[in-house]
């Protein structure tokens, strides 16, 4: 008996997923367990499973595809066994459409005043091109090239109406010089007035004459949505306010630099200043909790266990990893475990429950030389401290002019859950436990 294969609903916020590869094509035997497909959230590249034996019989969305949650992706049954009731509703009407004589493409006035043409587009380079099946045969069978066609479907997809009317509104070419270069700039002399190769060949200045657009639109990610989605709120929402300082980081700096030259032997290699960070923010949190909490409209909820959110630059933007429980690791835990959401996280592979859950958040700027910055909360949390560069500073001790080593740390908190006197109490704790560092990990 066929089974649909559905495209899973990973969070309560995810709308639809975007199906980056098929490890499967159709016809090929699955078993329950095997990979079929990779996709990508808003947050992370999942890998769905089969759920049952059987043959990939039909897909119904390609890499590329922008897919709905719970819409039917794929069918797994026995070959020659009809799975048109498992078929997205978008689909049955393409193909519908497709049926139709091509004589229907010729409207009347009043048709046409109902189905405007879609206008040309634009499109960056690399860009997938998200287009049904249906449109893209029709589109080959009519001399329309896709590329130059807005989509009027979901989330932008072309449908077999958009190819419709850009064939009888829009430039057409013959098979020959369909989807050749510079096609788009040159008129046609062909039947229908579709471009052919020879109105490609005498009009080689007009390709070259292109002109050369002002600007580029490119679409925002999901990804860069839900960033900025949350920063507007987190601004918006919230009394937040910056207070700046540093430490003297003699003695972190020449902790760090022990591990270096004998944590290999040790056992203890790998550990960065980030870690030890970590760990002393971990650490000073326990006794400053209004800034381990999250602010929920008229209450407070008190986390007794620090879970520290890790910013994240990746390619495909910003996303803040959970370690949880950090209070309780040590600092080669912390160490380990922090590399090990972090890489899953810039490759796309970190688990969506590692995305939530942090009581606060730790940012570091300072490897890019920032030497202060003003960090924003993730909403609901209350605070988040960014760590900066080091810099050499001057000072006077026993009157001899001395330099040391100067980190510095920024620290925003939500006014409205946290006076500043309590949060620069936080910061002068930290700043102790970082320039006493040996102490610390004593404890």
């Amino acid at each position: 008996m066929a089974t649909g294969v559905l495209m899973p609903k990973v969070g309560i916020t995810v709308e639809s997923c975007v199906i980056t590869k098929w490890y499967k094509k159709e016809g090929d035997a699955v078993s329950a367990g095997d990979v079929l497909f990779a996709y990508e959230t808003d947050k992370a590249s999942v890998e769905e499973e089969a759920k049952v034996d059987g043959t990939l019989i039909k897909i119904f969305a390609g890499e590329g595809a922008d897919v709905p949650c719970l819409t039917n992706v794929a069918v797994i049954g026995n070959p020659g066994e009809d799975y048109s009731q498992f078929a997205p509703a978008t689909e049955e009407e393409e193909e519908e459409k497709a049926e139709e004589p091509a004589a229907e493409v010729v409207k009347t006035e009043a048709k046409a005043e109902e189905t405007p043409a879609a206008a040309p587009v634009k499109r960056a380079e690399g860009e997938i091109l998200k287009i049904s099946p249906r449109a893209r045969t029709l589109a080959a069978k009519l001399g329309v090239d896709p590329n130059l066609v807005a989509g009027t479907g979901p989330y932008g997809r072309i449908v077999s109406s958009d190819i419709e009317a850009a064939a009888k509104d829009g430039k057409v070419f013959t098979k020959a010089a369909l989807g050749a270069e510079g096609a788009a700039n040159v008129s046609g002399t062909g039947i229908g007035g579709r471009v052919t190769l020879s109105d490609l060949a005498n009009a080689p200045a007009a390709a070259e004459a292109a002109p050369v657009a002002e600007y580029e639109d490119v679409p925002l990610s999901n990804v860069r949505k839900i960033i900025a989605r949350s920063m507007t709120t987190s601004l918006s929402t919230m009394a937040q306010l910056t207070n700046n300082t540093s430490f003297d980081a003699s003695a972190l700096l020449k902790y760090r630099k022990l591990l270096k030259e004998k944590g290999e032997a040790l056992g203890v290699n790998g550990i960065t200043i980030s870690d030890i960070i970590i760990y002393a923010v971990s650490r000073t949190l326990k006794n400053h909790r209004s800034l381990n909490a999250h602010l929920l409209d008229d209450k407070m909820r008190y986390f007794n266990g620090v879970h520290i959110g890790i910013a994240c630059d990746t390619e495909r933007g910003l996303l803040v990893p959970t370690l949880f429980n950090a209070d309780k690791m040590s600092l080669l835990e912390i160490s380990k475990k922090s590399k090990e959401i972090i890489a899953d996280t810039k490759a796309g592979k970190v688990s969506p429950d590692l995305l939530q859950g942090a009581s606060f958040t730790v940012s570091n700027l300072g490897t890019m030389g920032i030497e202060s910055f003003t960090p924003v909360i993730n909403p609901p949390q209350t605070g988040i401290l960014g760590l900066c560069a080091t810099v050499e500073r001057v000072r006077t001790v026993n009157g001899q002019i001395t330099t040391y080593p100067a980190m510095g740390l920024s620290l925003t908190y939500d006014h409205r859950a946290v006076d500043g006197a309590p949060a620069s109490l936080f910061l002068k704790e930290l700043c102790t436990n970082l320039e006493n560092i040996d102490l610390l990990l004593a404890k």
